[in-house]
Parts: structure tokens; C-alpha cells; sequence
């Protein structure tokens, strides 16, 4: 099983604001969905609040969290990133999508990074990416786009494996 992590960061790390995202990036949302489509993610509750619609249509939504009471129509719950993992042990690639605590308990055992990397600063986040150790990891892709009338910064879409 390839563990994938997938976000959107602003140029200081930046992740979102009040369980929010930092901004709008259309190309991204549709970048999202192309890698993620057809694959399970896994989120924290936090995260799975945050989406507009409840689960991600086309993909097993796995949920992380403490309560062990929780159900979620049209979802897995469990109580640990650990335990989710040992439920996806057939899967070819999942895909971690957030957020901060996940992120940062998944990036130690992560295989690929999707970064978009967001070409401004967002001084009001309070949530924030694990810094990605430059000796761990190898960038393999990257491909630039400036703001545009859709996406209003400036972005790269960048790939990393785990160096060897």
C-alpha cells in the first residue's frame, strides 16, 4: 500500500484558518479530485466537518476520531491513523488529506506528497503543515501556474517520493 499525503500550503506552511481553507484554488479543488477519485481518504473529524457536502463522493472515506460513539453515514470511523491503516492493508494507494494532526502522524510513515504550494502567506492561519525534511524527501515533479481570473495566487503543484 503507497501512503499519500495530499494539501494545499501557503509559503510559511500555512494549512487553513478555523477549519477552513486558506483560499480557493479551483485547479487545485479539480486536482484534488482527479488523484483522490476512486482511492479512500482519510481525514480527521475536524476535517471531515469542514467539507461543504459530508463525505467525497467516488472515494471510501475513512474518519479519525476520539469518540469512540461516533457514526457518520457514507463513512468509516475509527479511533486511530494506525487502526485506519490496518483497515486499508489491500488498498493499492490511499490518500491522507488532512488535517494538522493527521498530517503530522502520517508524514513519518508517508510514501508521496501532493504539495500545492501556494505562492503567498495567509499571516491568520492557525493550522499548519509538519515541515517536510529536505534529507527525507525528493522532489520528482513540479509544475508551475500563475494567478489567474479562476485561482487568485499563484501556485506549483509538486510531487515528492521518500528518499532512500
Amino acid at each position: 500500500m503507497i501512503i499519500s499525503i495530499i494539501a494545499a500550503i501557503g509559503k510559511n506552511n500555512e494549512i487553513g484558518k478555523g477549519n477552513e481553507l486558506l483560499c480557493r484554488l479551483p485547479s487545485d479543488l479539480k486536482r484534488f479530485k482527479a488523484l483522490t477519485s476512486g482511492h479512500t481518504v482519510v481525514m480527521g473529524r475536524k476535517t471531515f466537518e469542514s467539507l461543504p457536502n459530508g463525505t467525497l463522493p467516488n472515494r471510501r472515506n475513512i474518519i479519525i476520531s476520539r469518540n469512540p460513539a461516533l457514526t457518520i453515514e457514507g463513512a468509516e470511523v475509527y479511533s486511530s491513523l494506525d487502526y485506519a491503516l490496518l483497515k486499508c492493508i489491500d488498498e493499492t494507494e490511499i490518500f491522507i488529506v488532512g488535517g494538522a494532526q493527521i498530517y503530522a502522524q502520517a508524514l513519518p510513515i508517508a510514501d508521496k506528497l501532493y504539495i500545492t504550494r501556494i505562492h503567498a502567506g495567509f499571516p491568520e492561519a492557525d493550522a499548519f503543515f509538519p515541515l517536510i525534511d529536505k534529507d527525507s524527501w525528493k522532489e520528482t515533479d513540479r509544475e508551475t501556474f500563475p494567478a489567474d481570473e479562476k485561482n487568485p495566487y499563484s501556485f506549483a503543484f509538486v510531487e515528492y517520493e521518500k528518499s532512500a
